[in-house]
């Protein structure tokens, strides 16, 4: 792309989602858009037409503001990101207060204090894998070794999910976040069977309840009315999707950056105390995909002095947001600083009443892995060069297609 018009109205039509160069660039279009054409007018998978947003306050604005709604995606001629329509009557495709109402079945979950409490459970499982990654020896793909498995581990121990289902999981996910990578025919496929598997999952919870989430909201739904058979089996659907896809695709990612950046890996294996704050600024650069998920406006809005009619698509650029030089000053906001003062502001968990309801388990889980590979294996680095590593295509999240590492 050459150059952005001001107006957009007037200007191009740009098609969506940007092209990436590499695996460790964030669309560079963004830094144009961000200086001269805060709300773009583009193209969606779908055909549809829509609005990205780039700059951090506005990014922010549609986050929170309630004209922006995830519910008026599925209404009846709703524009639309991909030709496959949302899966309505889950937390993803609801505003409050039905959203606050399901929210609050699950939220005491996730709370920092429970996820407190399952940091020793996922200490256990991160060095079961790494011990097995340490007998296979070297090279090894950290996807596949850790990656995926670890957050898969441990969402399914949440939910009372079988592990040993594994393998469906990532074929139902990578669907369910397609936008270009699967056909509606595919999608509907995935999503049929998948509501299929939960639909099993909940009679038998029924007939054999355990301590697990699942187990709990089966009771809520049986016993207290609060929750429909639609809105369960959704849940289930969100909460397994969402509690793993996002957290394997940045495992990796962060890792890769650590990797790239082996002063700073040296520095936090000095003093492992500053891991914490680290982790933020690894969250800040490495987004899971280029924008939150679509929003229909429910009356006309201005914001960065362009109308944006009742009725339209928005995506909330977080991506961008995250690498805006006006909120994130020190240095270039494109450079990886471990201990940059404005980090934590980052909006990689989003913001608002969408704001990730996993985001403690997600800090967590990273947490816990970035520190125990950092003391397993000292001498870890990667096994190919960056040059050839490659993001997942045509999906809302961006994962690594493999991370190949020696020690």
């Amino acid at each position: 792309m050459e150059s952005v018009d001001t107006d957009v109205q007037a200007g191009p039509v740009l098609d969506y989602p940007f092209h990436r160069p590499s695996a460790i660039e964030v669309p560079p279009v963004y830094d144009e858009l961000r200086q001269r054409c805060p709300v773009a007018h583009v193209r969606l998978p779908s055909g549809d037409e829509g609005y990205v947003v780039s700059r951090y306050d506005d990014v922010h604005t549609v986050l929170s503001d309630a004209r922006f709604s995830r519910a008026a995606t599925t209404a009846p001629g709703a524009p639309q990101l991909t030709s496959t329509p949302p899966l309505a009557g889950g937390l993803f495709t609801m505003d409050p207060p039905e959203h606050t109402r399901l929210r609050r079945l699950v939220s005491k979950e996730f709370t920092f204090r429970r996820v407190q409490n399952l940091r020793p459970r996922i200490q256990e499982l991160t060095d079961g894998l790494l011990d097995e990654m340490q007998r296979h020896g070297a090279p090894a793909d950290l996807n596949t070794a850790l990656a995926f498995p670890l957050p898969v581990m441990v969402i399914c121990e949440l939910l009372g999910v079988p592990f040993e289902d594994r393998d469906k999981f990532r074929g139902w996910s990578d669907a369910f976040v397609s936008l270009t990578s699967h056909s509606p025919q595919e999608v509907a496929a995935q999503r049929r069977s998948m509501i299929d598997y939960l639909a099993a999952l909940i009679r038998d919870k029924r007939e054999n309840p355990g301590e697990d989430l699942m187990s709990a909201l089966v009771a809520v739904h049986d016993e207290e009315g609060r929750l429909t058979e639609h809105e369960l089996i959704t849940m289930g659907i969100t909460l397994l999707v969402a509690g793993h896809e996002t957290t394997v695709s940045m495992i990796g990612k962060c890792v890769l950056t650590l990797l790239r950046h082996p002063e700073h890996l040296a520095a936090l294996r000095e003093h492992p105390e500053h891991l914490d704050h680290a982790v933020e600024e690894l969250l800040r650069i490495n987004p899971i995909g280029d924008g939150g998920p679509l929003r229909v406006t429910l009356e006309d809005v201005e914001i960065a002095g362009t109308r944006i009619p009742k009725g339209s698509a928005v995506l909330a650029a977080i991506c961008s947001a995250n690498q805006d030089p006006q909120r994130f000053p020190e240095d270039s906001p494109a450079d990886f600083l471990p201990a940059r003062p404005s980090a934590p502001h980052h909006v990689a968990f989003g913001h608002g009443p969408h704001f990730c309801l996993g985001a403690p388990l997600a800090r967590a889980e990273l947490q816990i892995v970035i520190g125990s590979l950092i003391r397993r294996f000292p001498g870890l680095r990667l096994a190919e060069d960056v040059e050839k590593l490659e993001l997942t295509t045509g999906m809302m999240v961006h994962g690594l297609t493999r991370l190949p590492v020696t020690w």
